[in-house]
């Protein structure tokens, strides 16, 4: 990892290298060569086909383009289009040929494909394979304290899956910008209230060394409780009043399951808020 050149908004940017990713961009980019001089082969044979329908160079040089461009390797093949001339010979007249028969030349000119690989071109790409910029604003931090903050992405990635999933945030039909940031300044205290939600658990989970709850249906353990697993746990808890001409008469409140307790209770969540009050 090393600092470069800071970004127009004079931001820092820092040069990570992978091997891994070096293997895979390695990797990707033999397979796509060999995918498209196999498209190439096929092209050929079908030029020098007796039916050939390919008759026309600019044809035959949209069809080369579009199979490098479909495999990603315009810069790894150099195609070239040429002409092959095929000569017959027929007699001049009918009948019967002998010693002084006439023969006429007659020529055919068909299209043909050549290509081969340009070395330098995947040499000089592949000295930057594996290598990819980070770009922060904050810098105060080191190169690998930034390589470390991008290793949570996939848990921003989740969230960001979730409330267009879970949450279903699209489509909008709303068209007045002040309803819009309001609806979606919403949906981010939700999502904010399940992520404390999720994290007060597991962090509960940990401090009393609790490996696995049972939240999954048919009661199977779960590992890392989510917040959709915990309110699907309370999605059954009731509490009922008896109402006669609209005094109350009595309440019937929600029995609690041993699990319903636990979670609460790691949770830090009073038992009394599901009692009723009067």
């Amino acid at each position: 990892m090393q600092r470069s050149i800071p970004s127009a908004e004079v931001w820092s940017i820092v040069w990570v290298w992978s091997t891994l990713l070096t293997l895979r961009q390695e990797a990707r980019r033999r397979r796509n060569i060999a995918a498209a001089i196999e498209e190439l082969k096929q092209l050929r044979a079908r030029l020098k086909g007796a039916k050939a329908r390919l008759r026309g160079a600019a044809e035959i040089d949209l069809q080369v383009k579009m199979t490098l461009e479909k495999h990603h390797v315009s810069r790894y093949l150099i195609v070239n289009r040429t002409v092959c001339e095929e000569h017959l010979y027929k007699q001049a007249r009918r009948g019967r040929p002998g010693p002084e028969t006439a023969y006429r030349k007659i020529t055919k000119r068909r299209f043909d494909i050549e290509w081969r690989t340009d070395e330098d071109a995947i040499a000089y790409d592949h000295k930057s394979d594996g290598m990819y910029p980070l770009m922060t604003n904050d810098r105060s931090l080191s190169p690998a304290q930034v390589l470390q903050a991008h290793k949570g992405q996939p848990m921003i990635e989740k969230r960001f899956e979730q409330i267009k999933t879970v949450h279903e945030i699209a489509p909008v039909f709303l068209k007045d910008e002040g309803r819009i940031e309001a609806l979606f300044t919403l949906y981010f205290l939700a999502l904010l209230v399940q992520a404390l939600i999720e994290r007060e658990l597991r962090l509960a989970m940990k401090r009393q060394k609790i490996e696995e709850l049972p939240l999954y249906p048919e009661q199977r353990q779960c590992v890392h409780p989510t917040t959709e697993q915990v309110l699907r746990l309370f999605s059954l808890a009731e509490r009922h009043q008896l109402l006669n001409d609209g005094r109350f008469v009595q309440a019937f409140d929600v029995e609690l399951t041993d699990l319903q307790r636990q979670v609460l209770t790691l949770l830090r969540v009073p038992e009394r808020a599901f009692l009723s009050t009067r």
